[in-house]
């Protein structure tokens, strides 16, 4: 009986002071490369938005000054 107690608390100990494992972040583990598509599809939108803001505000300036 006293040797299971102290296989028991031997166990804890070991289990306490065990190493852990980092957890990967998204980008390292095996959906990165779609995050990164996922990513310059974003970018892409991003500079489409902001060329047809652009394209807006000329739309807008050359009309009120014709």
């Amino acid at each position: 009986m006293r040797f299971l107690i102290v296989l028991i608390i031997i166990a804890l100990v070991v289990f306490k002071f065990w190493p852990e494992k980092p957890v990967p972040t998204a980008e390292e583990s095996f959906i990165g490369p779609q995050l990164q598509t996922m990513k310059k599809a974003e970018q892409v939108e991003d500079q489409y938005l902001e060329a047809l803001e652009r394209t807006n505000e000329k739309i807008e300036r050359e009309s009120d000054g014709g």
